[in-house]
């Protein structure tokens, strides 16, 4: 089974200083991947290099050719401007293919067909006609991630997706990421500090320091000398 992304002993930085040191990790088809750590330990850097915004400073970041041809899905950190947009539902989820578009100024017949199935594995479709900006957190959270499916079925990639979500709308959230790994097949890889959840949500965990930390099971990172100091302390917040 050949990998989605492999990163070989990368490093990723802004003007000659290197954000992320010496990373080597992959992520498989299939996968549900959290990279969790403090702040300024290098996640959003490490994801910025994923996505192909950041080229690598030092190693080697592979790319499955079929990832090349179908491309990644993002769910990026909403701005409050950005929650206040006022499109459709139907046109926020639809602008998920204008990579697949192109230069043609109107959307096949199969692009329509997607946008329509992305919303239906969300359960949207009976909000198509709903002005965005007019939605609760955890509806809007489902209409950009069947904006993301439109872009591709194969990999998601999510910023810190529960931000300003309601617990029950967060759990929603999980659940609805849970399908899609298990029964439609999307890998996942999402950055969070809501690392209780993850460790049950996620089958691999990536802890940075700008180094890696720990690469592995969830079930390995709960019993590793990181996981627990890192959880006890999340514990102690609380």
């Amino acid at each position: 089974m050949n990998a989605l992304i492999t990163c070989e002993h990368v490093d990723f930085g802004y003007e000659n200083v290197d954000a992320v040191v010496d990373v080597t990790m992959e992520i498989e088809p299939g996968d549900y991947l959290c990279i969790v750590g403090e702040n300024g330990s290098g996640k959003s850097t490490l994801m910025k290099g994923i996505l192909g915004l950041l080229k690598p400073t030092g190693g080697t970041l592979c790319v499955n050719e079929e990832l090349k041809r179908t491309g990644i899905g993002y769910l990026p950190q909403q701005t409050a401007a950005q929650r206040d947009f006022p499109a459709t539902v139907y046109e926020v989820v639809q602008s998920g293919c204008l990579s697949r578009r192109g230069n043609r100024p109107f959307y096949t017949k199969a692009e329509k067909k997607l946008t329509m199935e992305s919303m239906e594995k969300l359960g949207i479709e009976a909000l198509r006609k709903h002005c965005y900006r007019e939605l609760s957190g955890g509806q809007q959270q489902r209409v950009l991630i069947a904006r993301a499916l439109c872009a591709t079925s194969r990999l998601l990639i999510l910023d810190e997706p529960i931000t300003g979500l309601d617990p029950s709308a967060v759990q929603e959230f999980y659940g609805i990421i849970r399908r899609l790994n298990r029964e439609e097949g999307v890998s996942i890889l999402m950055v969070s500090h809501d690392i209780r959840n993850m460790v049950t949500q996620a089958n691999k965990i990536l802890h940075l320091g700008r180094r890696v930390l720990f690469y592995g099971t969830a079930k390995d990172y709960q019993e590793s000398r990181v996981g627990r100091r890192f959880l006890e302390g999340e514990a102690e917040c609380v």
